[in-house]
């Protein structure tokens, strides 16, 4: 697909949530993609794919109609549930198409680097959607970090809360392994790949996990201790259960902290349908929200400075992965990342299941 200057066509499997919500709308606002066809079987939401991209867009009810005419696509997406990433993936990439998976691409770091072998042996793109590396807190930490402003870094505090404490239910949190459910690798995924992108290999994991809620299945309240190869220790915490929310992020140097509230603006702009539009604001974060930078009093009682958000962006994602498959640019976020998390999650798990810290 190198040089070529025709749009890339997108068949997306999947539109829950991670499919209406994030990747549908990322992808038909992004130059050089074209959604063409979706999978789902399900009459309501066609209706709602149609009303929202156009009575344009083809339909699929499962993914082996995708397969049968392959030549008619240029990229899949998928974004359905966790237990089918590895087998879907696996079939896209047998099919001589390139493949984004949403996150975790699978339920054990041996099966996302014999996917990234498989992929590299056929030559294609094979892509994990880490969304939250394009957070707008997540930006603003690289460039202090850039820039010094922090010193020499030695704890990475991050915080991923929310408060239901009532189950949802689904197979996001069901206690079936087999759907590779609960918070460790929901928002765990999330949470470890931003410590590993920020401060590099880990040598030692500890973790506690709990299932708090009444009739819950799948861990609902879970800590991770990451002790980085460069010293560097990151504490991160995913909850349901947490009644009354921490910093989103907290960062201590030897010159300064960065303190953060709040979560990036860009996920409650898509659910709202609101969309990327080239050359307007997105990911703008009001100036109350700011997160602080300075040393030796709490942001709580006026400490420190305000630091501007770096504006959240998440269509830099599906841009870097036209970019890929049009003129051979780097792949956004390779598979074989994704394997080092999982080594991460998979050590996580099995701390707290043993009560013990693994060294890696």
């Amino acid at each position: 697909m190198t040089g070529t200057s025709a749009s890339l066509r997108v068949g997306l499997i999947g539109y829950g949530l991670a499919g209406s919500v994030f990747h549908a709308p990322l992808i038909a606002a992004t130059e050089g993609l074209t959604l063409d066809t979706v999978v789902t079987s399900n009459p309501e939401r066609q209706a709602q794919a149609r009303a929202e991209h156009g009575d344009g867009l083809r339909f699929a009810a499962s993914p082996d109609e995708l397969w049968e005419r392959a030549d008619e696509l240029d990229l899949i997406v998928i974004a359905s549930p966790n237990k089918t990433h590895v087998p879907l993936a696996k079939a896209a990439l047998a099919a001589g198409l390139p493949v984004v998976v949403d996150k975790p691409v699978a339920g054990t770091a041996a099966e996302a680097r014999e996917l990234a072998a498989l992929a590299d042996e056929r030559g294609l793109l094979l892509s994990v959607f880490q969304n939250r590396r394009w957070d707008n807190d997540f930006l603003t930490i690289e460039a202090l970090l850039k820039d010094g402003e922090l010193g020499d870094v030695w704890r990475f505090e991050s915080r991923f809360e929310r408060w239901r404490p009532q189950p949802k239910g689904g197979w996001r949190e069901s206690g079936n392994p087999e759907e590779i459910g609960g918070l460790l690798y929901d928002l765990g995924s999330h949470v470890v790949d931003q410590a590993l992108v920020l401060f590099g290999p880990a040598v030692a994991v500890y973790a506690e996990s709990d299932v708090r809620r009444a009739g819950a299945e799948a861990d609902d309240d879970t800590f991770i201790a990451i002790t980085h190869a460069n010293g560097v220790r990151s504490h991160l915490y995913v909850s349901a259960t947490t009644a009354q929310l921490g910093p989103r992020f907290r960062v201590l140097g030897s010159r300064a902290g960065y303190v953060k509230y709040g979560l990036d603006p860009q996920e409650a702009a898509l659910r709202d349908g609101k969309r990327p539009v080239a050359c307007e604001p997105w990911g703008v974060e009001c100036e109350s929200m700011w997160g602080r930078v300075g040393s030796g009093e709490s942001p709580a009682t006026g400490g420190g400075s305000p630091r501007p958000t770096v504006d959240g962006d998440y269509p830099a994602y599906y841009a870097a992965v036209a970019a890929a498959l049009r003129d051979g640019a780097p792949n956004p976020v390779p598979a074989t990342q994704a394997a080092d998390a999982l080594d991460i999650l998979e050590a996580a798990r099995r701390s707290a299941d043993q009560k013990v810290t693994v060294t890696l």
